[in-house]
């Protein structure tokens, strides 16, 4: 069985290994950083910090050996971008130029800095171990989705616009070809190190970085391309984002490029069909075929105490949505601790 629930300290080590997968601003392959990552979340899930800072990291876990193991991870950000900490982005726009003269038309690409000091939800930080990529059960679709579902289930945490940064190409040295030609210019710091301090303090960015738009044209014709690009690890990600009901929002991250995805959070898909049921025995028919039923669907149910989160990844022949009850199996009923009549939230990612 594979269940998704809020990351713990003991999961410390796990969420390194998972994290050397990505190493992202979001999830970085730092141990002291992934620790104040883990005690942030569980400060979150406990209502201990105010709204605006709470960060929750949902980790994906295997159960099928005796000793559970993470192999996945999925964070929101209730409010990235602040007066103290603004969100940062390039808007691009273009430039069309016409000479009567000359009888040519040219369109350019311009590179804009943009702020957003009131905020937005952003999703981030998923990562999944390569060896379980490409399963039946679509876990890093599940893992994604579940982040859906939770801000359904407690929508006046969250901002109306919802926003996910897409990882761009990168050079197998992790450096981006976009911030060694734009970035470096302006501030004199390496990719790492500019992606380092913004973890902290973004001060750098509204100070060294021109604020009247850059003409991408002027960029190598190969650094041009690249300007918001998926990269290829990426791909799925932007394919589940663009079906559930985000678009590309004409902005990219000023680091390296890559795409911002936003969408209305009541507008998505994921958080219109997720449902609040009651659990019951069964389901009926336990020879349900699949292609009569969801895939695989998550269950989940939220306690006072760790974990404070629990999904579970069930398969749709053995779970059957009848009206306003969910019939479950008794060994699900059991891994999530049901009581008779217990009310859970459910969906049917898209996957």
């Amino acid at each position: 069985m594979f269940v998704i629930r809020d990351v713990g300290p003991s999961d410390l080590d796990d969420l390194l290994q998972v994290s050397r997968h990505l190493d992202s601003v979001n999830l970085p392959d730092d141990r002291a950083a992934l620790s104040e990552i883990i005690q942030v979340s569980e400060d979150s899930f406990a209502k201990r910090i105010a709204v605006a800072e709470r960060r929750f990291v949902f980790v994906l876990v295997d159960e099928r050996e005796s000793s559970a193991k993470v192999v996945g991870v999925s964070m929101i950000f209730a409010q990235h971008g602040s007066r103290r900490s603004p969100h940062v982005y390039f808007d691009v726009l273009e430039d069309e130029r016409y000479s009567e003269t000359l009888d040519r038309h040219f369109t350019h690409r311009l590179l804009r800095i943009g702020y957003s000091f009131r905020g937005l939800t952003e999703i981030g930080g998923l990562a999944l171990v390569p060896a379980l990529r490409g399963r039946a059960e679509r876990l890093g679709s599940l893992l994604s989705a579940v982040r859906f579902l939770f801000m359904a289930r407690h929508r006046a945490v969250f901002l109306d616009e919802v926003v996910s940064e897409l990882m761009p190409p990168i050079e197998s040295d992790g450096t981006s070809l976009l911030w060694e030609h734009l970035g470096r210019h302006f501030t004199g710091l390496s990719y790492q190190e500019a992606d380092r301090l913004s973890r902290k303090n973004k001060e750098f960015i509204r100070t060294l970085f021109p604020q009247e738009p850059i003409y991408a044209s002027l960029l190598p014709p190969h650094v041009q391309a690249l300007v918001g690009q998926v990269g290829p690890h990426t791909k799925g990600v932007e394919r589940f984002l663009r079906r559930v009901g985000f678009t590309y929002a004409q902005r990219i991250d000023p680091f390296d490029g890559g795409p911002h995805f936003h969408a209305r959070l009541d507008d998505v898909q994921l958080v219109r069909n997720t449902r609040v049921v009651q659990t019951a025995p069964g389901p009926r028919d336990l020879s349900l075929a699949l292609d009569d039923a969801p895939a695989f669907r998550l269950v989940a149910v939220e306690r006072e105490e760790a974990p404070r989160f629990l999904a579970a990844v069930v398969a749709g022949n053995e779970a059957e949505l009848v009206g306003d009850k969910l019939l479950l199996p008794a060994a699900v009923r059991e891994r999530l601790g049901l009581a008779a009549g217990e009310h859970v939230a459910t969906l049917t990612p898209v996957v």
